[in-house]
């Protein structure tokens, strides 16, 4: 279990929070595969901590729709098709559409300029083909926004829906994996350089869509690699953890 990578949690005032923030963030960025079971005994040796804060936080975490959790009490990763890729990707663009619109705004100068550093990295990072390193960045650029509208209700349903969202991050960085490294998939985030020059303009219409855009290319490319029915779970899964890093961030 070494390969997963995560940092030990030694504080006993945060160990629960911690594994279960941790463990939140590692779905929401697809550290795991669609179907992939996570055992408290793996987890907790991952992390170096007691069964007990494992067990909270896949309790947590199952509900919040993140994780199914099975009658015999086994947990894993929530399988994908495309039907429920297309309902996410519904729900993503009213809520995240609507919070894209109320933050043009409210966004200050230095966060402006902090976003444009995070589209140079991201570009960056996918010359060096680090695909857990641009989705950090992507997921930076999108809540750095959306906390600007805010709304604690809309930032609590866009953190749900992400996290459901997860699986499919995972097939993303499949997929994206090969494409960097042969070159057939540019690295410039061109819909977050529309989404900031309408930010810039305080045009909130233009904002929201071409978020719709980016939430709608993705979809376009998931689509490819989702079956259109039968819930898809990654072969050979069950009981380990991919060997890619990228969770503590």
């Amino acid at each position: 279990m070494t390969d997963l990578r995560l940092e030990p949690v030694s504080s006993r005032t945060t160990i629960q929070d911690g594994v279960y923030n941790r463990l939140r963030h590692a779905l929401m960025t697809g550290f795991f595969d669609p179907g992939q079971t996570l055992t408290i005994a793996a987890l907790a040796e991952a992390f170096g901590t007691s069964h007990m804060p494992v067990r909270e936080a896949l309790r947590r975490l199952g509900a919040e729709n993140a994780l199914d959790v099975a009658p015999n009490g086994s947990t894993h990763v929530p399988p994908v098709n495309t039907a429920r890729l297309d309902d996410l990707c519904i729900a993503r663009i009213a809520v995240e559409g609507t919070a894209i619109a109320l933050c043009t705004p409210h966004v200050e100068p230095e966060t402006v300029r902090y976003l444009e550093a995070n589209i140079r990295d991201h570009v960056l990072k996918g010359r060096d083909g680090d695909v857990f390193g641009m989705l950090a960045n992507n997921q930076d650029f999108h809540f750095t926004l959306y906390r600007a509208s805010g709304s604690d209700v809309l930032m609590q349903l866009i953190e749900t829906l992400w996290l459901r969202f997860g699986p499919y991050m995972r097939l993303l960085t499949q997929r994206m994996e090969p494409l960097l490294k042969s070159g057939d998939l540019g690295s410039d985030p061109v819909h977050h350089r529309s989404i900031l020059d309408a930010v810039k303009r305080d045009d909130g219409a233009a904002a929201r869509q071409a978020l719709v855009e980016d939430i709608h290319a993705t979809q376009s490319l998931l689509r490819t690699i989702c079956p259109l029915d039968d819930d898809f779970m990654a072969a050979g899964t069950a009981n380990r953890f991919p060997s890619s890093t990228g969770v503590a961030r």
